[in-house]
């Protein structure tokens, strides 16, 4: 098994290399690629040292059967052709391919036959907030179908990558130091002791790409008529994303038999303890973590058929890297790799 990582220096990258050592993936050779500037650092992988390669148009990926691509959309773009030229599998990380209908979109624990029609050679791996989300209301919508969902998002700085969570340290290191912060680059605001109404770019319709994502990939991965409407904000923890996720089903539904499916789910656990008020998920117990957390499930005051929930997980692991390791793994499972 011949494994790219593309973005290895990136935070994303980083966790890759963690993950696939954790969960012993099979690798025959590694490759590691990054920008320009990022060409020739060394990274260790079980006890060995691999330099990063510049991400160039030549002939890199012969023999690589995976890659792992974490390097933005205008990279992915770019470097398609060139990454799968020699029918590599590649699993993106970025936006740019995930509602091409030629690329299948993917949670495992949801839809991980979609990964086995892949014209184009691309898989994509879902935005993190969207991947916690449909993984919590995937048993739900066993249940009952799900027809609307209102999300409000509470998104650490890793959401915008490594340096964005040295900005936010930075920020708070200032505002101890002098009382105000004059380094903002990362975000459109200060996000020390701050949050932040907006990621991404505001869309025609007056909602941020980021919560137009939510709206699209739900209904593509849980191959749903859904419909989906997010406030996502900025919140200045560094690592693990909340969501306070708001669901209405056709049938009205007992809180106590959506928490037994929970329990059941993959890739989920169920913190809520009705002896202990104090109980409940939150993102500094979840970084570092696979599972999504999800807890505070109640019946909404105000919509006899609608349900509320709290879920919180790890937005570089599950939210990305492992994600897309799962994808590869399910692949190799079932003998889907060149």
């Amino acid at each position: 098994m011949r494994v790219a990582i593309v973005g290895a220096s990136g935070a994303v990258g980083q966790e890759f290399l963690r993950i696939l050592a954790e969960r012993d993936f099979p690798i025959d050779d590694l490759l590691l690629f990054g920008s320009k500037r990022s060409a020739g650092r060394q990274y260790t992988f079980r006890g060995k040292a691999y330099t990063v390669k510049e991400l160039q148009h030549n002939d890199d990926f012969r023999g690589v059967d995976i890659a792992f691509v974490s390097a933005g959309g205008g990279t992915s773009a770019e470097f398609a052709e060139t990454i799968t030229k020699y029918d590599a599998v590649m699993i993106d990380n970025s936006s740019q391919w995930r509602m091409d209908p030629e690329v299948p979109l993917v949670v495992p624990e949801i839809n991980p036959e979609d990964a086995l029609d892949r014209p184009k050679g691309i898989i994509a791996n879902p935005n993190c907030t969207t991947i916690m989300m449909v993984v919590v209301l995937n048993p739900i919508e066993k249940l009952s179908h799900i027809r609307k969902i209102h999300i409000a998002s509470y998104q650490s700085a890793s959401g915008a990558g490594a340096a964005a969570m040295r900005e936010l340290e930075q920020q708070y290191k200032e505002m101890v130091e002098t009382g105000h912060v004059s380094t903002i680059v990362k975000f459109p605001h200060q996000l020390a002791y701050n949050v932040i109404p907006q990621i991404d770019k505001m869309t025609p319709n007056d909602y941020t790409k980021e919560e137009m994502k939510m709206f699209n990939e739900t209904r593509k991965i849980m191959h749903s008529d859904v419909r989906t409407s997010a406030t996502c904000v900025r919140v200045s923890s560094l690592r693990s994303h909340s969501e306070s996720v708001w669901f209405e089903t056709e049938q009205p539904l007992e809180v106590s038999a959506i928490q037994a499916a929970l329990r059941k789910a993959p890739g989920v656990t169920l913190v809520q303890d009705p002896n202990d008020q104090y109980v409940y998920p939150m993102p500094l117990e979840s970084a570092g973590k696979d599972d999504v957390y999800v807890g505070r499930v109640r019946k909404d005051l105000a919509d006899d058929n609608s349900c509320t929930l709290w879920l919180t997980g790890d937005q570089i692991r599950k939210g990305a890297a492992l994600n897309a390791v799962q994808i590869a793994e399910y692949l190799i499972k079932v003998g889907n790799v060149k």
